[in-house]
């Protein structure tokens, strides 16, 4: 009997998700051991790899996990973070605080570019500072520091993570 409609395409997302990781799993998986270090390129190499794949933030986003491919890295970058002095809940909260971030920018990312060197329509710095009301010059100006420069804006984001979970939750 077949699943229904949205539980069968629930988990066709949820077999999609898991190969993408299989896929971003292949191959040697050494973490540094600077603590700020291993979640910093951990959403590096996620973004990388969701960038791979068309709308890969919004299929990866939200699916449950048909194996336990996952729990390897998992571990290995919870333990850099509790050898560093993270109790677990906190390098939980640290590894979950920088996943969200990292598929909120690469959603964000392929909204702009559905397809690596293309740009969507309506995502034109000018077009849309041209469209924007002259009393509202702060957001008219901001189109290319909202729409551009995905790759610095994205490692400054990233500092600004590591910065407030060493604030937070520092061990």
């Amino acid at each position: 009997m077949p699943l229904p409609p949205a539980r069968g395409m629930q988990a066709l997302l949820d077999e999609m998700a898991t190969e993408m990781l299989r896929r971003m799993s292949a191959g040697p998986a050494a973490l540094p051991d600077s603590w700020q270090e291993a979640p910093a390129g951990t959403c590096r190499g996620l973004r990388t790899a969701l960038l791979g794949y068309r709308d890969g933030a919004k299929v990866f986003s939200g699916t449950r996990l048909t194996d336990q491919g996952h729990a390897e890295g998992q571990h290995a970058l919870l333990g850099v973070l509790t050898r560093a002095g993270f109790e677990l809940a906190d390098a939980v909260q640290a590894f979950t605080t920088g996943y969200a971030y990292t598929i909120g920018f690469v959603i964000e990312e392929q909204a702009v570019h559905p397809v690596p060197g293309e740009r969507a329509p309506g995502y034109d710095a000018e077009q849309r500072a041209a469209a924007i009301d002259p009393a509202y010059e702060l957001a008219a100006a901001a189109g290319q520091d909202f729409f551009g420069d995905f790759e610095p804006r994205f490692e400054r984001g990233l500092a600004v993570v590591v910065a407030g979970v060493e604030r937070v939750l520092g061990p």
